[in-house]
């Protein structure tokens, strides 16, 4: 970064730099840089990737941001004009017109306060310009004693966190419906199309394709009603409690009415917590929701897997639209691409859950210094997630289509399917002497059946029917 000298700043710096300071030295800015001195060197510090934090958190904490200068206002701890410039910056923030001024990398040390001092730090400037003033001018508008008041990034990333989740758990939460409905559709469509069944890879009884489809419909309801209800578990939001959840430094009527905003704000029924000291200790909440993230990335992979059997030779019981060329070699070739696509999201999904898990385990006494992986995991996994499940519904389920002649085959030569269906009539025992005799062809069962005189044609023809095996819901 061209722009920022960290420890060689001097007053003869060039005209076209800022120079702020804190107890390490002086770092010399591009004037119109809306960041800061704690920005830029936490861009120095954690410069290990292209990884920045994520929108969502960013402008969950700025409404935060934006609700505590209103309540500051309110309770006479924030002056008018201080207050309306902090709220004006913050609205023009969440309008997406300065997303380039937050650089901070999404993993760094400190529990996220590079982030809050970055949100800090843009808020403040782009206030001083609102009110006809250089960028620096800390006197009048200052990152931490206005911008920050009442608060620590103790309380204020948290609680964003908890924002960025709920809004991302109800989009999800609504994709799995939607997915659960194309399952449904297929459900149905598929009613009658009997197919065999399998068990450990290898064949079973019958079933039709829409039961199977009805099945794969009824785990992702599950998700979602899983992931809809995990909303309420993210409502309780320690803001106000500072530091380490004693409410330190904040004042008393601030806290209250600070909750009551940033409720309306958001349109979520935040709560304070009853204990906030909990919520600034523990992270268990979000290795809960990461769990059932978890859950559901499971099913999707097993959905995935089985289409991608059924799609495969020599099986091609159903067919997978085509999406794209599958070889650079071999003219024709087309790849199941989506449900390997969901597959990956799937492993994603459950690696970020281990990390997840390992951080909230991590933190000690009153603060867990791993939140920013916890949370680029987990907001990670429901971004992937959401987006996934889109693609998966539009441009594979509802695209399927049945192959009912491979269905057919696969049953009318399915030697398992054949000695199952005589059990009841001639007993195990039995039934395994003749396919043994028959050498396994599913001609030859019938003729020993028939030889043996172990029952007439017609009752033969009846009870190896697969229709008659299959039991309808």
């Amino acid at each position: 970064m061209d722009n920022i000298t960290i420890d060689k700043a001097n007053e003869n710096v060039k005209s076209n730099k800022r120079i702020e300071k804190d107890k390490l030295g002086k770092v010399a800015i591009d004037k119109d840089l809306l960041y800061g001195i704690q920005t830029a060197r936490a861009f120095e510090n954690f410069n290990i990737s292209d990884s920045k934090v994520r929108k969502e958190l960013i402008y969950a904490m700025v409404t935060v941001k934006k609700a505590a200068a209103m309540a500051n206002e309110k309770v006479k701890t924030l002056d008018k004009e201080r207050a309306n410039a902090i709220v004006e910056a913050c609205n023009a923030i969440l309008a997406g017109k300065y997303d380039d001024s937050f650089i901070t990398n999404s993993l760094q040390g400190g529990a996220g306060t590079s982030t809050n001092m970055n949100v800090n730090e843009v808020i403040a400037n782009l206030a001083l310009k609102i009110c006809g003033r250089e960028p620096g001018d800390y006197d009048y508008i200052h990152p931490l004693d206005h911008v920050n008041m009442g608060q620590s990034t103790n309380d204020v990333y948290p609680t964003a966190l908890r924002i960025a989740c709920i809004n991302l758990v109800r989009a999800l939460s609504d994709e799995c419906s939607k997915l659960q409905e194309s399952l449904q559709r297929k459900e149905n469509e598929f009613e009658f199309v009997v197919k065999l069944g399998r068990t450990e890879m290898m064949d079973a009884l019958p079933i039709t394709l829409g039961q199977e489809f009805g099945a794969f419909a009824q785990a992702i309801a599950r998700d979602r009603w899983r992931i809809y209800k995990v909303e309420e578990r993210l409502r309780q939001i320690n803001l106000g409690g500072t530091a380490i959840g004693t409410g330190s430094n904040a004042n008393r009527l601030y806290t209250f009415r600070v909750i009551e905003i940033i409720r309306d704000l958001t349109g979520i029924g935040l709560a304070k917590s009853e204990y906030p000291i909990d919520l600034t200790q523990n992270n268990d909440v979000f290795v809960e929701v990461s769990g059932l993230l978890k859950s559901l990335a499971v099913n999707l992979m097993k959905i995935s897997t089985d289409l991608r059997i059924m799609n495969s030779k020599p099986f091609s019981e159903i067919h997978l639209a085509d999406m794209q060329a599958g070889s650079t070699i071999m003219p024709g070739k087309v790849n199941p691409v989506i449900p390997e696509m969901v597959t990956q999201v799937a492993i994603k999904v459950m690696a970020n859950d281990s990390a997840i898990s390992i951080c909230a385990a991590s933190g000690n006494f009153e603060l867990n210094a791993f939140m920013p992986l916890i949370a680029e995991s987990i907001l990670e996994s429901l971004t992937l997630l959401k987006e996934t499940l889109k693609i998966f519904r539009t441009k594979c389920i509802n695209t399927i289509t049945a192959n009912e002649e491979c269905c057919k085959k696969h049953l009318d030569n399915s030697i398992v399917l054949l000695a199952t269906a005589l059990v009841p009539y001639l007993g195990y025992d039995k039934a395994s002497e003749i396919i043994e005799k028959s050498d396994h062809n599913p001609d030859r069962v019938k003729e020993i059946v028939l030889e043996e005189n172990l029952m007439d044609k017609d009752k033969l023809d009846e009870i190896l029917n697969y229709h008659h095996t299959i039991t309808y819901l």
